[in-house]
């Protein structure tokens, strides 16, 4: 006897599919309750199963060694149509299952229990079930168990759901903040453009320091799935990575990192700080087209300090350090010091400028 349609057979069916789980990969999670449902109960077959608008499809299966099975066989597929257990001691007995192939094979389906997988809305997907070849009972310990483990499905089906449905939200926004951040760098370079004022034209310079900084903050939190810090060293290997091809020919830029997790505003002005140093060894450090190097060290100290080393191999600062008034921008130098607690270490190396930041790495 072939079961009948749910009599809300199409808000059960867009309950089932929101959930986005057929014909995905087996999971250890649901495969580990099948076999404790099996073992609890002491029967040869217990499935997951959700019943599709043609098939019956198992989730997690032990003994059966398929995936799915048409309706007009389902068992399952009359046990919806129930209360939130069915259990059949005998099929042959019940005039549901007494003609199901199933049931009358050698061996056949002699005994059924099952517990529904309802929604919040009482709308049955499926079931987790159990069945043998013998006829048979559980006790009532089983029962609860059966019970137990059809909510425990449940609840990693709607854990899922609301991940992605997390995940399409966070999409969204950050395809929004992105948007909203170019547009806004783009509006702050024209507006250099307009104006005559150095002290106006520099403070647009660190307006779109910033911005593109907190751009590429964004981009490592959204790839990191990590919303309370930020790995400092992809960070630094992104931004570096980004401005090496602006770098001119014959300047190389080397990066090497150590792993440290900081909290984003700490990331936003190192991505500052970063972008004004490397723009200016490129601009400065080799006038005449000379071919060099400039370098970025980032080191995790023993005592919970980050060191963020910058060097290049360029003309050095003039001995008034007028370039580090100009050149790397004092002002922006002044605050990335202020967010980050730290002093900035601007000297003449043996070749080239050395510029060290020390900080303590405050992730939040």
């Amino acid at each position: 006897m072939e079961a009948a349609f749910h009599p809300q057979q199409q808000a059960r069916l867009a309950a089932l599919h929101s959930f986005e789980v057929l014909d995905t990969d087996l999971e250890h999670d649901f495969d580990d309750i099948v076999k404790l449902a099996a073992a609890t109960c002491g029967t040869a077959i217990s499935v997951v199963n959700f019943i599709d608008a043609d098939r019956q499809w198992f989730k997690a299966e032990t003994g059966l060694g398929v995936r799915q099975t048409p309706l007009a066989t389902s068992l399952c597929a009359h046990a919806i149509l129930e209360d939130d257990f069915v259990e059949i001691r005998d099929t042959l007995d019940d005039p549901r299952m007494r003609d199901n192939p199933l049931c009358r094979g050698n061996p056949g389906l002699r005994f059924y229990a099952g517990a529904l997988l309802k929604t919040e809305d009482g709308l049955p997907l499926g079931t987790l079930c159990v069945l043998d070849y013998e006829p048979g009972e559980l006790t009532p310990l089983q029962r609860d168990t059966l019970r137990v483990l059809s909510r425990q499905v449940m609840a990693l089906l709607e854990a899922r759901r609301a991940l992605r449905a997390a995940d399409v939200l966070r999409r969204e926004v950050d395809h929004r903040v992105k948007n909203s951040l170019q547009s806004l760098s783009s509006f702050t370079r024209l507006q250099q453009r307009a104006f005559a004022s150095d002290d106006a034209k520099l403070a647009l310079s660190m307006v779109a320091l910033r911005i593109d900084a907190l751009t590429r903050v964004h981009e490592q939190l959204y790839q990191t799935d990590i919303h309370h810090s930020v790995d400092l060293a992809a960070y630094v290997e992104k931004i570096c990575a980004h401005l090496a091809g602006f770098a001119p020919q014959g300047v190389s830029l080397e990066v090497d990192t150590e792993q440290v997790s900081v909290s984003p505003q700490q990331a936003a002005a190192v991505g500052t700080y970063l972008n004004e140093f490397i723009a200016n060894s490129c601009k400065h450090g080799f006038p005449n087209g000379e071919s060099g190097l400039v370098c970025v060290r980032l080191k995790a100290m023993d005592d919970g300090l980050v060191e963020l080393i910058c060097t290049d191999t360029g003309v050095g600062l003039r001995d008034d350090l007028s370039q580090a008034n100009t050149g790397l921008g004092r002002k922006i130098a002044e605050v990335v010091c202020m967010e980050l607690e730290s002093e900035l270490e601007l000297r003449n190396g043996d070749t080239g400028v050395v510029a060290i930041l020390r900080f303590a790495s405050q992730p939040q």
